[in-house]
């Protein structure tokens, strides 16, 4: 006998449409985002010799991308609520890939600082208002998913852009530029033409889907409303209410942490991965380069379900988080490349699927004006861990001269980031539970 569909069974078939609908193009739009602001540690060493860029130099003008993306990413998460998701993203996109390719005419620390900081300022209000359209078209329990599928695009951008950069570097001298020239501009015009691409793809709300009928917008309108209803009861409805809300300041110290972790190992993965081959950055080097980021994509398609499934979001971030520290301290302990080559996908693997689960936890707590100030606080605050991270990092090894001190400084903030994490168990930091659930708590 054939089984009744339930609601929630309904609801999953529609849910599953948005799926294959969206995520696929969201992911395509982080690939490039991702790849942009971290194939500067691709060139380094050919871009600073060209440049004229020292070691200090360089860090402080990887990290200022940060500044300019902290600075701006409420105000534009604010208007992509306002104006809707396809005009924006199209204009961040666009704007972005145009100062990425404008980097192959910088020249001199000036040049480079002030692109760096127009990069941020360009792709700031991406991350966030993507988190904040996925609450538009996913319910709580099933958006843990949607995000860690969304957050493949951090390790694709590794496992495809790490051999592109690559390649694009070895096309040095061709109509006279160099390498790292060719790597600034097709990725930045490949952004660019996405972006436009995204004016005529992306729906605003379920309601604007012609793609979906009038029974699955119904169901995504109940249940997301609902949500919406619970949230505005119990947390802040306002802008301001949400930026000056304890628990959002919580959420934006945790995610500081979990991102100078981040670019602490993005930075100079392809440096490191270099060291232990003993050969210069080049093709070779970002294939095996890519090896980490494919153990990222098989964890973050594992623990973000795996926290689902379970209902222990909190317990499965902060084990992750520290799973990525361990990873971390031993790349630099060992006198083994492979056992350190194996250290680093640990690392990855950590770093990424942890951020998937950790953004369930203000998506359950933060809806509609509250979301897009809020979520754009905790990204902005947290995206100045990558301003921090190559800082410290070149603080500590001139400090201790140690070449290792750095990312030994960085083991450290990361256990740190998975004990705030169990610390949101306790009294008064606990975000309020969703109103639908398939399994467990929200956190």
């Amino acid at each position: 006998m054939t089984a009744i569909p339930t609601p929630a069974d309904d609801l999953a078939t529609t849910v599953a449409k948005v799926t294959r609908r969206l995520l696929p193009f969201l992911l395509l739009m982080y690939v490039l985002a991702f790849l942009d602001r971290a194939n500067i540690g691709f060139a380094k060493k050919a871009f600073q010799a060209d440049a004229g860029i020292g070691d200090a130099a360089f860090a402080f003008g990887a990290g200022i991308f940060f500044i300019g993306y902290a600075l701006f990413e409420v105000p534009s998460n604010l208007i992509m609520h306002r104006v809707g998701a396809r005009a924006w993203m199209c204009r961040i996109m666009v704007t972005w890939g145009l100062v990425s390719a404008a980097m192959m005419f910088a020249r001199g620390e000036m040049a480079f600082y002030v692109l760096r900081f127009l990069l941020g300022v360009a792709e700031a209000g991406f991350f966030p208002g993507v988190i904040l359209y996925l609450t538009y078209w996913f319910p709580n329990a099933m958006r843990g998913k949607a995000m860690g599928l969304f957050y493949f695009g951090a390790p694709l951008a590794f496992i495809f852009g790490g051999p592109l950069s690559g390649l694009l570097l070895e096309l040095h001298g061709s109509f006279g530029l160099n390498g790292w020239q060719w790597m600034f501009l097709v990725e930045g015009l490949l952004a660019t033409i996405v972006g436009i691409w995204a004016y005529f793809y992306l729906d605003d709300r379920p309601a604007d889907a012609r793609w979906l009928d009038a029974a699955d917008k119904r169901r995504l309108a109940a249940a997301i409303g609902a949500e919406e209803t619970h949230k505005a009861a119990h947390g802040p409805t306002g802008t301001l209410a949400a930026l000056a809300n304890p628990k959002v300041l919580y959420f934006s110290a945790i995610y500081f942490v979990i991102q100078m972790s981040v670019y602490g190992l993005v930075f100079y993965l392809p440096t490191q991965v270099a060291g232990l081959l003993g050969k210069s950055v080049g093709f070779e080097v970002g294939l095996v380069t890519a090896v980490p980021w494919i153990a990222a994509l098989a964890a973050a398609f594992v623990l973000p379900r795996l926290a689902d499934a379970t209902g222990r979001q909190r317990s499965v971030a902060a084990a992750t988080l520290a799973m990525a520290g361990l990873g971390l301290g031993l790349s630099v302990s060992t006198a083994s490349p492979l056992i350190s080559l194996v250290a680093l996908c640990v690392a990855a693997a950590g770093f990424i699927a942890v951020q998937p689960i950790f953004w369930t936890f203000p998506t359950s707590y933060l809806g509609g004006v509250a979301a897009a100030g809020g979520l754009a606080l905790i990204n902005s605050l947290g995206a100045l861990g990558g301003f921090v991270a190559p800082n410290v990092k070149t603080w500590a090894e001139t400090a201790f001269v140690s070449k290792t001190a750095g990312l030994y400084l960085l083991t450290g903030t990361t256990f740190l980031g998975a004990a705030m994490i169990l610390a949101i168990g306790v009294a008064g930091l606990r975000a309020a539970a969703p109103v639908a659930k398939r399994s467990g708590a929200a956190i």
